[in-house]
């Protein structure tokens, strides 16, 4: 699918870019789509999406890659640089009537080479959970879309728990499960448990203990995607009225928000050590936001549409001196950050915690993420100490970043920033390792709200399935395949139990919520490349390479520098091999 555009070079669909570090060349014979490899007709689909797992076999070979592609399901052995894979060949493929699949998520935690967990969301409002290696359907939850008829957007494990699971709809909604509960066969019925700015959450009312365990509305209209920290303490959710929001998960408190430039907030996520976040959305912007200090630190602009994913890189993430890392949790947090995901919390804290020394020098510090959007386009960016600590002075000579005005306003919150337990933040910001004292706070009455909700029997469940459900949802999907200018500001959410006044955005411009352009740095990508003939929906960084996907249905890999002679020819002609993360 990489081929050249022909005529102008800008139009061209590149096959590979250079960093600092080397060359990134795209694999053709390490391609997964659809095993016909007839592109698909993306026109009102729901975003192409890829999970990955690792099974920890002996042979080796422990990766497993799931994609959606419209109403289509496959799971496929991932075989990384090494391989090419056969696409005639998927460990599983399912094709769905009446809905389609617009989300998944794997229990790292639980997955063997012989079982593994996978929750599947649907555009008609069910989740399914379902294991791709027995080929089985456990159990479906919202069956009768009583809890939740819109579209859901993401679902995600808990970190460290092997049945408790977070989904967020298109109504602005969020709600956790367990998979031991069943839903009930009524509506469920809600009491408030607690009520904050733009944000409720409550538990649901029932003589025996039942799905869903919490309800969160937040913000207006569609919630479109969350991601926890790495320590699995915070929820970082983006919604479409333009607002980050971050949690504190167990307490249910708000730590911190921030305000889109314009538009919609698509995607989020964390720095590998929990002390940034960044996100993208509609301005076509990048923002960098401290979670220490709640402020917007940083702005991105090399995207021509809306960003549709946003990931740092925990490989190229390097820090050369720092302080010991400290962690103040019990051992059973500590275990559960270890069992947090294999790629993204497992090899980013470690590789960050190897580096510690046992003085207090400054830190030298690079954070790598990327960015892909509907501009078909992948940028590169580095976020570096003149960004990071702007009190210090610029060295444009030894960074890629280009500073247009490096005068970053007063380390200040808006209010909802929650002050760490015995410490202080020291102004700009902490120069260490570790994970931010408020990650760990609250450990004395850690789930204080979460174990009155969650704490309950076990109940039985019969096996449900989505078996040619062919009910159809009514909802109006938001067009993300146009850029700028066509945003709608009105809510679908038809659940907000909120009365809350629209905020305006002429109102929060200029403020910590929402910085001026000339107020805060302005990054340049490292590299911004057009890769794809549709818009992109997935970018994901692997040891050995980076994973993009089109709406087309096409997972690409990009062998790292110096990996790419460690693929071997495809064994059959027939099967031109793919790889995913």
């Amino acid at each position: 699918m990489a081929t050249e555009g022909g005529g102008k070079e800008m139009n061209e669909i590149k096959t590979q870019f250079t960093t600092r570090e080397g060359l990134y060349k795209l694999l053709p014979h390490s391609e997964y789509s659809r095993p016909n490899r007839v592109p698909f007709n993306s026109q009102g689909s729901n975003p192409v999406r890829v999970s990955f797992v690792n099974l920890n076999d002996q042979s080796g070979n422990g990766d497993r890659l799931c994609f959606n592609v419209g109403r289509e399901l496959y799971f496929y052995i991932y075989k990384g640089v090494r391989k090419a894979a056969d696409l005639s060949k998927p460990i599983d493929k399912r094709i769905y009537k009446g809905t389609q699949p617009t989300c998944h998520d794997f229990n790292h935690l639980t997955a063997t080479a012989e079982s593994v967990s996978l929750l599947v969301g649907f555009s008609a409002g069910q989740v399914q959970l379902i294991d791709p290696i027995k080929k089985e359907t456990s159990k479906l939850f919202n069956e009768e879309r009583l809890i939740d008829k819109s579209r859901v957007t993401c679902v995600k494990w808990v970190p460290g728990s092997e049945s408790l699971f977070l989904v967020a709809h298109s109504s602005g909604s969020m709600y956790l499960y367990n998979v031991e509960h069943t839903c009930g066969a009524t509506a469920p019925h809600y009491q408030l448990l607690k009520q904050g700015e733009s944000f409720a959450v409550h538990t649901c009312k029932s003589k025996s203990t039942r799905n869903p365990l919490l309800k969160w509305t937040v913000g207006e209209g569609a919630l479109n995607e969350f991601a926890f920290s790495p320590d699995g303490k915070f929820l970082a959710c983006v919604s479409q009225d333009g607002f980050l929001r971050v949690f504190n998960f167990d307490s249910v408190e708000l730590h911190g928000t921030m305000k889109s430039y314009f538009g919609g907030l698509l995607c989020v996520c964390w720095s590998p050590d929990g002390k940034y976040i960044v996100t993208g959305g509609e301005d076509d912007l990048v923002t960098v936001w401290s979670f220490l200090d709640c402020r917007v630190i940083a702005r991105g602009h090399g995207h021509k549409s809306w960003v549709s994913v946003v990931a740092f890189d925990p490989y190229t993430t390097s820090v050369e001196e720092s302080d010991p890392m400290e962690f103040s949790g019990s051992d059973e947090d500590f275990q559960d950050l270890l069992h947090f995901g294999r790629d993204r919390a497992n090899s980013t804290q470690s590789r960050l915690s190897k580096r510690n020394s046992t003085d207090s020098r400054p830190v030298s510090v690079t954070y790598r993420f990327g960015s892909v959007g509907q501009d078909t386009q992948l940028c590169l960016w580095d976020l570096t100490e003149d960004i990071l600590f702007p009190h210090q002075p610029l060295s444009r000579a030894r960074t890629h970043t280009n500073v247009m005005n490096a005068t970053s306003p007063p380390a200040g919150s808006n209010g909802h920033s929650v002050t760490t337990p015995g410490n202080s933040v020291p102004p700009p910001l902490p120069r260490s390792n570790s994970l931010p004292h408020s990650a760990v706070s609250n450990a004395g009455s850690k789930s204080s709200v979460m174990d009155g909700a969650i704490a309950s029997g076990v109940s039985k469940f019969a096996t449900l399935s989505l078996h040619d459900r062919k009910e159809r949802h009514h909802e109006k999907d938001h067009k993300r395949n146009h850029s700028m200018g066509h945003i709608s500001s009105k809510s679908s959410d038809k659940l907000n139990l909120v009365t809350k006044a629209k905020t305006d955005p002429a109102k929060t411009l200029g403020t910590s919520l929402c910085p001026r352009m000339e107020d805060v740095p302005l990054l340049e990508p490292l590299i911004c490349k057009k890769i794809a003939h549709e818009r992109l929906a997935v970018l994901v960084f692997l040891e050995d390479c980076i994973v993009t996907a089109c709406q087309e249905g096409f997972i690409c890999t990009w062998a790292r520098p110096g990996k790419v002679g460690l693929l071997s020819s495809p064994n059959q002609a027939s099967s031109p091999g793919g790889t995913v993360v």
